[in-house]
């Protein structure tokens, strides 16, 4: 029996040592060579993975953080929108904060979701050019039109500022579509506009920004971006950015002044056959009106 069983240890370490650790791997029931914090099955380490180019241009809208709810700020004060506003009062101001701003430049920042302060004042994309990485970098757009829409939309084009390896890229404008359709659902996406990155080819850009954070008094909007581009350049990025207006949400005059009443009687010594002096005019008002008969020639 002895004999037998070390037959069998030294057949065992045999085909160990022939196979390697997979065959006895496969020898053995399940779970003889799991240990704590490792995979039953270990990865193949000959193998790379490489990332897809396809679905770059769809995976924006995808990877978009989508926020819980919205920190509106107005007369100094912030609070979530869902507690005192509805979706129309956070549109009619969002149309009004461009409206405000059209023709102006927006700044653009990557930003710190908790405190909205600007880490840098740019978005940085890791991107591809053909088969050279590099970074592209978006600091400002321009507003060239806004346009009311129906159902609580917001037309709006934007002239994005593409630079990449100290080039800048000559884009078209982005047709960007804002809608706020709940207090907690407000979302500026576009269309996808093309930037010429390379002598070959037009790359196509989307953007897709949440909207969680709105301050109508500074003119800052913040919320999560991604940026996805497709073509020859492709490449893209997540995070969290905030956009800086130049005016406020509020209307640019909003105390609307008369001009200055002239003195009483002015008006009537304009008009033939009234009296000049104020104290005439007041013993004709007190009198009732008065019958000034015309003076008959001869």
């Amino acid at each position: 029996m002895l004999r037998r069983s070390l037959h069998s240890l030294v057949l065992l370490t045999a085909v160990l040592g022939l196979c390697g650790c997979e065959a006895m791997h496969n020898y053995l029931p399940n779970g003889f060579f799991t240990f704590a914090g490792r995979s039953e099955h270990p990865r193949d380490l000959t193998t790379t993975e490489t990332p897809s180019t396809q679905g770059t241009f769809e995976e924006a809208r995808l990877s978009t953080k989508h926020p819980s709810s919205i920190v509106v700020c107005r007369s100094h004060q912030c609070a979530p929108a869902e507690l005192s506003m509805s979706a129309e009062y956070i549109y009619n101001s969002l149309l009004q904060l461009f409206d405000n701003n059209n023709y102006q430049k927006i700044l653009i920042c990557q930003a710190d979701s908790q405190t909205h302060v600007c880490l840098e004042n740019y978005l940085s994309l890791p991107i591809h050019v053909g088969i050279v990485p590099t970074n592209a970098y978006i600091d400002h757009a321009k507003i060239t039109d806004v346009i009311v829409g129906k159902n609580s939309t917001m037309n709006i084009i934007l002239n994005y500022n593409v630079t990449y390896g100290g080039q800048v890229a000559d884009c078209t404008p982005s047709k960007s579509l804002l809608f706020a359709r709940k207090t907690n659902h407000v979302l500026l996406e576009d269309a996808g506009y093309t930037c010429k990155m390379t002598t070959v080819g037009s790359t196509s850009i989307k953007t897709v920004f949440a909207i969680d954070y709105i301050d109508l008094d500074y003119g800052y909007i913040g919320g999560y971006y991604s940026i996805g581009l497709s073509g020859p350049a492709y490449g893209g990025g997540s995070g969290y950015m905030l956009l800086r207006l130049p005016q406020n949400a509020y209307p640019l005059s909003p105390a609307l002044k008369a001009p200055k009443s002239a003195k009483r009687g002015s008006l009537a010594n304009q008009v033939a056959g009234m009296p000049n002096s104020q104290t005439d005019t007041s013993s004709h008002m007190q009198q009732g009106v008065q019958v000034f008969p015309l003076e008959k020639s001869n």
